[in-house]
């Protein structure tokens, strides 16, 4: 089932991401098929006003340099700093990181066709790996760009794609790993800082990566190229030497300095202060020296060769400070400190005063007899100078030897150096070389061109270009080019120099039309050339080259005496640099100009047999800011790079060309007789398709597998009909997709509820169906067991009997008694009387244990004092249930009246007195040990608890009641009379501190007690409507009181 998913377009990247189940999303434009169909290239047509084509082929104007420039800009303003020219990739240093190296990135390349994504350097990278897979040809890559244009970091990025995406096992692994980490070291040793560039190739590469039949990488070879050996004893200012001096210097470790006699300071070494500029902000030596020294143990450096390696760079440094002296025709050495470190860095040690002699010395062999000849202060300086040239230069062939013999298991990359307006004789090898593969480029951009052509009958128009042959045989033609000229200006004898070389330039090649000197200019050249410097004129433009130095950088001699010294040296890397052989060969070596021209015409033959891929550099600005875009700069690259002259090509014929499939598949919605499918052979859908568009004739042309149109306004409108369109169409695939979305939908859902409900009416009528069986079942058995009710316990009335049980015992626990004052309880049946009893008498207790739980120590007394009153006087006095729900309390009164001693409980009460009953208020206290009757805080009476006899009260609700005291004891004057509002609780609290509980009296009709002095007075009560205490007539007390209950 296909997935429509539509995004906007932000920037005209097209970026396929797979998403679930293996779609392709294209972030930033199309619409992303789940079938497989991806965005083409074309999709980012749309945003074109905004960042431009992504080919320079689809330019209008494409002869415009102008135009050219301004799509670079746009895109460069928009972060997209890769651009096609046809199948070649234009890369503008962006001098900042980009989040477009991931390995998400490198996926979304991997195995796509090459217009099917945005330009990038992967493209290029997964093109010629595919191609050379499928193909079964050794491919190469061509980088090429001005110094600081990026062309180090693309041969990085490549290396990087290949390490991440090709398949790997454990040894594939390591060979990768040693591949990536050859970069570091060979830019440490063949990299250093120049004015446009931190970090700048100072030599050609070319490296040979080899892979398996399963296109794994299995090993590789590099070759280097002119080397700048030159930059180790000069740099020009605000320049540095190659980039392992500082290394050393500052990331090296204390002990490894000590032990090459080196200090922690650039400014102590004549060789690194040359440019003035020992330290770099933008670089990090230290750093820089660790990861170095990492990947020299990843490729397999041991630790001597190591430590060899280090000597030589620290004798390098060390000769470039010996010092000369003496008159100006016999030099000698005047630094001994420096000299007497070479021989132990360079392990020379037993020909000490040879190296000496050497570096002051001439040594010539006459006629079989060795002279020496003493050197002036220039002659002895330069041979010191050559010395370390050599030095390090044979030193960086061995590390490059080295490091293949660690990869030995075909892109290339070819790196080349700018242009600059006065330079001399590496940069005319390096121009030289420039110029032939701009030769080759263009040869082969036309043969793949024409190819294409007649592999699709189409008829092959012929172009008129710029052909820089004449410039390379002027430069390499025998006997009469530049090189040639100046061999033979090295091998004369006599008084050879570069101004003769120079003069005989001019009477050789003068009259050509490429070669300018100042003797053969015009005056108006002449201002602007100098005396010594000739011009020639490149296809990239006008160069002048200084003839100074010329002659000694094409010889690149070394003296014997010193090539003598170090084949004694015991450094076995000096030993492979400098072989004995050497100085038994008479003949005379190649120079190096002749060196590089043999080399380049080895690496063209090379190129020739691989297929070509470009990747072509350019530096924004020579400020290395991002963002800022130097137009003049970029101008003078697009015209030196050769882009001009290659879209010139590429545009020779048709601006773009796309296989039947491809081209069908995008613009079929545009003609009705093609949407939605085509069924019949695709050559015809095309055709059908670009003449319902209205194409002409002259417009484009059908080939075999492929359609040409010839310009880019007529690619353009078809791309903005086929925006326009997507409009409509997309409004009309939505409804189609909603309406069939919601039909399945809906069918879904019908069938999915028929089912349910089927379901689940299957399931009710089973429950229901189950119910009636269970009820059926259970009245059966609870009719039969009601019938056997009164036997015993059998199978027939077990359940009716147990449903009984079940029945009481629910009952019961939704009907169990609330408090302990609550007597209910439902009635057992017959066969749980016994259970039911033992069940209440155990909820009581818990109900008690519970209400005992949460009584406080307060409420505890409370009850206490409850139960003594109720013991007393349940069923006996008539105003005991009135007391029942009132709280007896500690005390009646306020402020204690004695303070004699601690007393308890205290109230109020009246006294009758024995003579005629009159009533006294007082106040009756109960301490520990007696009772206390008091006046206004006057003791009156005290009665010890020992010495009461008895209490007697009457049974009515009156509150008189009287306190026995022994009738013997002189201290009391006989019973006391009290009567009290509280006459329970007062009662009660007497009973409990005298302990006299069994001794209160309770009497129906009237009581006696003694008055003193042996008489007795009586108390009668007789109830009545209202409380009366009087003396009656008969001399008693009379006490009526009301009945409150019936007894």
């Amino acid at each position: 089932m296909m997935e429509l998913k539509i995004q906007l377009i932000p920037t005209g990247e097209i970026i396929l991401s797979p998403g679930k189940n293996g779609e392709n999303h294209c972030h930033n434009c199309k619409v992303v098929a789940s079938d497989g169909v991806r965005a083409m290239m074309e999709s980012a047509l749309t945003a074109r006003d905004r960042v431009g084509v992504q080919d320079f082929v689809l330019l209008e104007n494409y002869t415009s340099e102008a135009a050219f420039i301004e799509n670079l800009r746009k895109r460069f303003k928009e972060n997209l700093i890769y651009t096609y020219i046809g199948s070649v990739l234009v890369s503008v240093n962006p001098y900042k990181d980009l989040e477009i190296y991931t390995k998400n990135h490198m996926e979304r390349y991997r195995g796509v066709n090459f217009y099917e994504v945005s330009p990038h350097i992967y493209a290029v990278a997964d093109n010629s790996y595919r191609s050379m897979r499928t193909e079964g040809k050794d491919q190469c890559i061509l980088i090429s760009g001005e110094s600081g244009a990026g062309k180090t970091e693309a041969s990085k990025k490549i290396l990087q794609y290949y390490a991440v995406t090709c398949p790997a096992s454990e040894q594939v692994q390591t060979v990768k790993d040693r591949l990536l980490q050859s970069n570091p070291v060979l830019e440490a040793f063949g990299n250093a800082k120049t004015l446009r560039n931190d970090n700048s190739s100072r030599f050609g590469k070319y490296m040979d990566i080899q892979f398996d039949f399963k296109g794994a990488p299995v090993g590789g070879h590099i070759i280097n190229y002119l080397l700048e050996k030159s930059r180790v004893v000069h740099q020009n200012h605000g320049e540095r030497n190659f980039h392992i001096f500082y290394q050393l210097i500052e990331g090296g470790e204390e002990d490894l300095l000590r032990h090459l006699g080196l200090e922690r300071n650039p400014q102590q070494y004549q060789y690194l202060i040359k440019g003035n500029c020992p330290k770099v902000s933008s670089i990090n030596d230290r750093s820089d020296w660790k990861v170095v020294r990492k990947a020299l143990t990843v490729i397999g450096f041991s630790e001597n060769e190591v430590e060899e390696l280090l000597n030589i760079i620290a004798s390098v440094l060390h000769l470039g400070n010996v010092q000369y002296g003496g008159e100006d025709s016999n030099a000698c050495i005047t630094s001994d400190i420096q000299i007497k470190y070479l021989p132990r860095v360079t392990l020379v040690l037993s020909v000490f005063a040879c190296l000496h002699l050497s570096l002051t010395f001439l040594s010539l062999c006459v006629f079989h007899h060795q002279l020496m000849s003493p050197l002036n202060l220039e002659q002895a300086s330069s041979a010191r100078d050559a010395l370390a040239k050599a030095v390090y230069g044979r030193t960086f062939t061995w590390l490059v030897n080295k490091i293949n013999a660690s990869i030995n298991m075909s892109p290339c990359f070819v790196l080349s150096v700018s242009f600059v307006a006065c330079v001399s004789f590496e940069q005319f090898c390096i121009n030289y070389c420039n110029e032939k593969l701009q030769q080759l480029f263009i040869e082969l951009t036309l043969k793949s061109e024409q190819d294409e052509y007649e592999a699709e009958g189409i008829t092959w128009e012929p172009v008129q270009y710029f052909n820089n042959k004449i410039i390379c045989d002027l430069v390499e033609e025998k006997f009469k080019g530049i090189i040639s000229i100046l061999d033979e200006e090295c091998l004369r004898p006599g008084d050879a120099s570069d101004l003769t070389f120079l003069e005989k330039l001019e009477d050789t090649v003068g009259g050509h039309a490429h070669f300018v000197t100042h003797k053969l200019a015009d005056a108006k050249t002449r201002k602007v050339m100098g005396r010594d410097e000739f011009r020639l004129l490149h296809y990239a433009g006008e160069v002048n080259y200084n003839v100074n130095g010329f002659l000694d950088k094409n010889n690149d001699l070394l003296f014997r005496n010193l090539k003598e010294v170090m084949c004694m040296s015991e450094n076995k890397i000096l030993t492979q640099c400098f072989n004995r052989e050497e100085l038994s060969d008479k003949k005379r070596p190649d120079t190096a100009a002749t060196q590089f021209k043999a080399s380049l015409a080895k690496l063209m033959e090379i190129l020739m047999s691989k297929e070509p891929s470009y990747v072509r550099c350019i530096k924004p600005n020579d400020s290395k800011q991002s963002g800022r875009f130097d137009e003049v700069l970029i101008r003078h690259q697009v015209k030196y790079l050769g882009l001009m002259e290659n879209l010139r090509v590429r545009r020779a014929g048709f601006a773009y060309r796309r296989r039947y499939e491809v081209f069908l598949q995008r613009y079929k919605s545009l003609c009705p007789g093609t949407w939605p499918n085509w069924d019949g052979k695709l050559s015809d859908g095309v055709s059908t398709l670009v003449k319902h568009l209205g194409y002409k004739p002259e417009e484009y042309k059908m080939g075999r597998s492929k359609i040409f149109i010839r310009f880019p306004k007529t690619l353009f409108a078809t791309e903005d009909a086929l925006e326009t369109r997507k409009h409509s169409l997309a409004t009309k695939l939505q409804a189609g997709w909603k309406g069939y979305s919601q039909k399945c939908k809906y069918q879904k859902l019908r069938n999915s509820a028929i089912a349910v409900q089927a379901w689940w009416r299957g399931i009710l009528a089973r429950r229901r169906a189950q119910r009636r069986r269970q009820a059926a079942n259970t009245i059966r058995r609870f009719i039969k067991g009601f019938i056997y009710r009164h036997k015993e316990r059998c199978p027939e009335n077990e359940y009716f009997l147990d449903y009984v049980r079940y029945s009481f015992l629910m009952n019961l626990c939704k009907n169990l008694p609330k408090n302990v004052l609550d007597k209910s309880w439902p009635t057992p049946p017959a066969a749980l009387t016994e259970a039911s009893e033992h069940l209440r008498k155990m909820c009581m207790q818990n109900m008690v244990w519970s209400y005992c739980k949460k009584i406080s120590p307060e409420w505890k007394h409370q009850m206490e004092q409850k139960m003594i009153a109720s013991e007393i006087f349940k069923d006996k006095k008539d105003n005991y249930p009135q007391s029942v729900p009132k709280l007896f309390v500690s005390t009646r009164l306020g402020k204690p009246l004695l303070t004699l001693q601690p007393t308890g409980y205290k109230l109020p009460v009246t006294k009758y007195d024995r003579r005629g009953y009159k009533p006294r208020p007082r106040q009756l206290l109960l301490t520990a040990n007696s009772a206390v009757i008091a006046e206004e805080g006057k003791l009156k009476q005290r009665i010890d608890y020992g010495a009461l006899k008895g209490i007697s009260v009457s049974s009515l609700s009156d509150g008189v009641f009287v306190l026995h005291v022994p009738s013997e004891d002189n201290k009391q004057k006989g019973d006391v009379v009290l009567q009290s509002d509280h006459v329970i609780e007062t009662l009660t609290k007497i009973a409990i501190c005298a302990d006299k509980i069994n001794t209160i009296n309770i009497n129906q009709g009237s009581i006696k007690f003694t008055m003193g002095q042996g008489k007795e007075g009586i108390i009668d009560f007789t109830p009545g409507s209202e409380l009366l205490v009087a003396k009656a007539k008969n001399g008693h007390l009379s006490v009526t009181a009301p009945r409150l209950n019936s007894r």
